[in-house]
């Protein structure tokens, strides 16, 4: 029986012509002579935001270190018309290349490389479907659980979404994401207990519609988990029905055991109209500990709704449109060739394009946030050639790489590098922080950002500047190629 892939068994996670393309790379470049460098980064903000989350990199850790072909995977790949001497390399594989990466839970902007890549061309190809699907998913989940967040101005939210989840890979690692993001808790066990995240779970209306009364259903779970007491009150009813009987069970069982309850959920219905009704009765009943959770396909949207409609919601449940990004299920990330090197010569590459966002910006590149140092926040983002240094400089003129005539001088900042080294000639030299230290981190750094960044509609355009060095190169580049490919 086949099982979920694991990190052992993920060698050929690959586009079929990325293996073309790797063993062709392999018989034409004479082995590993030729290195390439390759930035991954994102065209554009899901659901026009301002900025996107970045998360997966201790799952690319993983897989990278377990690189390697068996018999079954060679024979599939001869089978594709791949050469003998390319399988035989494939047999005694050992990945080499170097890798930089912006941390996780960093908030990143349109055209940054938030991954960069240099190596031998046959690896650096092999890697490209690996990196973008697990950084992609886990990108956008923390990014739209950010979103949600937010929105929830400091209230508790749960990830709910692995019933919905496509897929038990998905689930999994989208409870991860989504926690980096911001959410407290999740209710998948198997993600909770993978990934060291706090677990939340309620009961369900399909436990209460199997007892003779929603009484009995009440009673019985409260006696189960006298610690950990959440009462579903709305399978008939949430003011009629559920809330008295979860009160009745409150008092008649919970207080003689010296427990109180840890909350009632509401899973349909006018939400913020019933939490203010339920908030009220169960204050007047001597529970105004007793939290209130709302369910019911939530989002970031209908959460800030409610909010303003004076709900009194102490946690949000949010699953399907959290755990597939429901309004924006893909997130744009490319990989694309910035350069060649051979014999320590770096050749910069640049890709045209009649979409102008798919033109690329060549040469391994630095990637620069600069801090105003009075206020802590962000100011801009900078991508610069790797000989540039910017974290002694007095001052700065930004411009825009679009409009170049808008100029501004920056002054009293702190330049500081986001691409981190990740991979020193195949082995992980990056050592990961704890999943909650990376969780605070993300709380951190988006605190960096201006309110008008963080809005959700018509969020402000956060620069993203190229020095002036990296834009003559980009220029130059796109005149040759327009004059003839690049021939002089």
């Amino acid at each position: 029986m086949n099982t979920l892939p694991t990190p052992e068994k993920l060698s050929l996670m690959m586009d079929v012509y990325s293996a073309a393309a790797s063993a062709d790379f392999f018989t034409q470049s004479k082995k590993e002579e030729t290195i390439c460098w390759f930035d991954l980064s994102f065209r554009k903000v899901p659901e026009l935001g301002g900025f996107c989350i970045t998360a997966g990199l201790q799952q690319v850790a993983g897989i990278l270190e377990n690189l390697r072909f068996d018999e079954g995977e060679l024979t599939e790949l001869k089978s594709r018309g791949c050469p003998d001497s390319f399988l035989d390399y494939l047999r005694n594989f050992r990945f080499s290349c170097d890798l930089w990466a912006v941390p996780e839970g960093t908030p990143v902007f349109a055209g940054e490389p938030v991954l960069k890549v240099r190596g031998p061309a046959v690896q650096a190809q092999m890697i490209e479907t690996i990196l973008m699907q697990t950084i992609n998913h886990q990108s956008l989940i923390a990014t739209k659980a950010n979103r949600i967040v937010r929105a929830s101005q400091g209230r508790r939210v749960v990830e709910f979404g692995a019933r919905r989840a496509q897929g038990a890979t998905a689930a999994l690692s989208g409870a991860r994401a989504a926690y980096i993001g911001g959410c407290s808790a999740t209710t998948c066990a198997a993600g909770a207990l993978m990934h060291g995240i706090p677990a939340f779970g309620t009961m369900t209306h399909n436990y209460i519609q199997m007892f003779p009364s929603e009484y009995e259903a009440f009673k019985a779970y409260a006696k189960a988990f006298p610690e950990q007491c959440v009462l579903l009150i709305d399978t008939y009813g949430a003011l009629q029905s559920g809330l008295p009987n979860a009160i009745r069970v409150f008092n008649e069982v919970l207080l003689p055991m010296g427990k109180r309850p840890c909350g009632v959920r509401i899973d349909s219905g006018d939400l913020a109209y019933l939490s203010k009704k339920v908030r009220r009765i169960l204050n007047e009943a001597g529970f105004p500990d007793c939290d209130i959770i709302a369910s019911n396909s939530l989002d970031e949207h209908i959460i800030r709704e409610m909010i303003q409609h004076g709900a009194r919601v102490d946690t949000f449940m949010v699953g399907e449109k959290l755990i597939t990004s429901n309004e924006a299920p893909i997130f744009p990330g490319v990989y694309k060739l910035t350069a060649t090197e051979k014999d320590g010569k770096i050749t910069p590459i640049i890709r045209l394009a009649e979409n102008v966002e798919k033109i690329t910006t060549p040469c391994p590149k630095l990637l620069w946030r600069l801090f105003d140092m009075e206020t802590g926040k962000a100011i801009a983002d900078v991508m610069s050639t790797e000989d540039e240094e910017l974290s002694d400089c007095e001052s700065y003129r930004l411009f825009d790489p679009d409009y170049t005539w808008k100029r501004k001088e920056v002054r009293n900042f702190v330049a500081r590098q986001l691409l981190t080294p990740f991979f020193r000639a195949g082995k992980c030299v990056y050592r990961f922080p704890s999943l909650q230290e990376t969780r605070a981190y993300c709380a951190q750094q988006v605190d960096s950002l201006w309110e008008e960044v963080l809005r959700f509609e018509y969020p402000h355009n956060y620069y993203v500047d190229l020095s002036q060095k990296l834009w003559d190169i980009k220029n130059d580049l796109i005149q040759k190629m327009r004059n003839g490919g690049g021939e002089e």
